[in-house]
C-alpha cells in the first residue's frame, strides 16, 4: 500500500475509537460535549469535504508539481537527504498552513469558507472532522511556495494530511493543559480550545496546526484563561448541512448591497469579519479595542 493508503487505514479506526473513548468519559465527568445532531453535521461537512478534496486532486497536483518541476532546487532531497527533507517540508508545509489559515480568520470571503468549521457550540473530537468544504479551491496555492523549494504535490499533501491527523487530536476539552515545554513549541488541545472560542480575548487567536511557536512570532498567540464559549459570534442554529456550508455568503451579498462606492462593496468581501462602512459591525481586533478601554 502507499504511505496515504496507510494513513487512512491507521487513522480511520483511531478516529473511531477516541470519539468513542472521549464520549464515555465525557458522560463520567458530566461534560457536556456532545450533540449527536451536531457530530452528524460534523460528519456530513467531512464528507462533502473529502468528495471536494477527490475532486480537485488533479488540479491541485498539478499546480504543484508543475511548480516543483520549476523548483529552485533541482536535486530529489526525499531521495539524497531524506530526514532533512521531510524536516523541511513539514515546516515548509505547516508554515504555510498557518498563513492559510490566517488568511481564512483576516479576509471575509475566505471566512465564509472557513467559519463552518467554527460553527459547533460543542468542542469533541467530532469537530475535527467538520470540515471547510469548499476550502480546496484554493488551499493548495499556499502551498506553492514548499513545491518550489523541491517538493512534489503528493508529498506536500501527505504532510499536510499527516498533520491534519495531529490536529484531530486538538480538539476535546478532555486533555487539560501540557507540560510547559511542549506548549511552548507545538499546538495543544488548550491552545486549540482558544482558537474555537468565541470569546472577544480569543476571536482570531491560535492559528497554527502543529507549531504554535508561527502565532507567537506573529502575534496570534493567546494563552487559555478564561472559560472558553463555542461556536461563531452570531451562530447558525441550524443543522442543516447547506445553511452551515454557505451560511455566510447571504449576508457578504446583503452587505455588499448597502449603498456606495464599489471600493465599499469590496471592502465587505476582502477585509476582516465584521468589518463595516459605518461602524454597525466590528472586527475581533476593534472589539477587544472595545473591551480593553471599558476594562472588561
Amino acid at each position: 500500500m502507499s504511505r496515504e493508503e496507510w494513513l487512512l487505514v491507521i487513522s480511520l479506526p483511531i478516529y473511531i475509537i477516541s470519539i468513542s473513548s472521549e464520549y464515555i468519559i465525557g458522560r463520567r465527568k458530566q461534560i457536556d460535549n456532545y450533540d449527536w445532531k451536531d457530530s452528524w453535521v460534523s460528519l456530513g461537512l467531512g464528507i462533502a469535504g473529502a468528495v471536494l478534496d477527490f475532486t480537485m486532486k488533479y488540479i491541485t497536483l498539478g499546480v504543484l508539481d508543475w511548480c516543483n518541476a520549476h523548483a529552485f532546487i533541482q536535486a530529489d532531497l526525499l531521495t539524497y537527504y531524506p530526514v532533512a527533507a521531510w524536516v523541511l517540508v513539514f515546516l515548509g508545509q505547516d508554515f504555510c498552513f498557518y498563513w492559510l489559515h490566517r488568511a481564512e480568520h483576516y479576509s471575509r470571503m475566505l471566512w465564509a469558507v472557513h467559519s463552518n468549521h467554527h460553527s459547533s457550540e460543542k468542542y469533541n473530537f467530532t469537530v475535527a472532522l467538520r470540515s471547510s468544504v469548499l476550502q480546496p479551491f484554493y488551499r493548495f496555492l499556499f502551498y506553492i511556495p514548499v513545491a518550489f523549494m523541491g517538493f512534489d504535490g503528493l508529498t506536500i499533501m501527505f504532510m499536510y494530511a499527516v498533520n491534519q491527523f495531529y490536529q484531530f487530536f486538538l480538539h476535546t476539552e478532555t486533555i487539560g493543559k501540557l507540560p510547559g515545554w511542549y506548549e511552548a513549541i507545538f499546538v495543544t488541545p488548550s491552545h486549540h480550545r482558544v482558537h474555537h472560542a468565541s470569546n472577544v480575548l480569543y476571536l482570531d487567536k491560535n492559528m497554527g496546526q502543529v507549531l504554535i511557536i508561527w502565532d507567537k512570532l506573529f502575534g496570534t498567540f493567546q494563552s487559555e484563561s478564561e472559560k472558553p464559549r463555542y461556536g461563531l459570534t452570531k451562530n447558525v442554529g441550524s443543522y442543516n448541512l447547506l445553511k452551515v456550508i454557505f451560511g455566510e455568503w447571504p449576508k457578504i451579498i446583503q452587505d455588499m448591497s448597502k449603498p456606495g462606492p464599489i471600493k465599499q462593496k469590496f471592502n465587505y468581501l476582502i477585509k476582516a469579519p465584521g468589518w463595516s462602512h459605518d461602524g454597525s459591525s466590528k472586527t475581533s481586533e476593534q472589539l477587544r479595542a472595545e473591551q480593553k478601554k471599558s476594562g472588561n
